[in-house]
């Protein structure tokens, strides 16, 4: 018979060691810089406007996965299972190249655009990328993909930064 265990989350990784050797905890940007901290929330809440909340996660996932953002991914494919998302989906996200049977050309132009964004140091986005993503959404939408993929790569680094741990959703609300 095999049993489960859960394991418990490991502590957020120190930033610093203080004068006594005591390893300083990451701040918390919400607290210690709530203006900006608000102005990303609200950048985040515009993004997302009229575009289906399945697309939203499934950008989400993938920019998490290309960032190794362990809390976003965890928080993302929550989110994506509570909209009716389905577990194939959420596992293909990773491979979605290899795996395009799981999703609509359209999802496949966000995805093949998040990709070039999140990995934009490897030489921007390219032309047909940018093209293809056109051609499945007029330029309303096309901007807010873009600004939803702009702050999920944003929230992931916060995450990455302040030593956010997976499966502890700091969201309030």
């Amino acid at each position: 018979m095999t049993t489960h265990t859960t394991a418990t989350p490991a502590p957020a990784p120190a930033t610093e060691t203080a004068a006594a050797g005591t390893p300083r905890p990451r701040l918390n940007l919400a607290k210690t810089a709530p203006k900006v901290f608000r102005a990303l929330v609200g950048f985040d809440a515009a993004a997302r406007e009229g575009l289906d909340p399945s697309l939203v996660e499934l950008i989400q996932v993938r920019a998490s996965h290309l960032n190794h953002c362990a809390y976003c991914l965890h928080m993302h494919t929550n989110d994506a299972r509570k909209a009716g998302e389905s577990e194939d989906r959420l596992h293909m996200t990773a491979v979605w190249r290899e795996a395009r049977h799981f999703f609509t050309p359209t999802e496949q132009a966000a995805l093949a655009l998040t990709d070039a964004v999140t990995r934009i140091a490897g030489g921007g986005v390219p032309d047909t990328v940018y093209a293809e993503a056109a051609a499945h959404f007029d330029d309303q939408e096309l901007g807010h993909v873009l600004a939803l993929i702009l702050t999920i790569n944003t929230w992931n680094r916060v995450a990455l930064a302040t030593g956010k741990v997976a499966g502890t959703d700091e969201r309030v609300g």
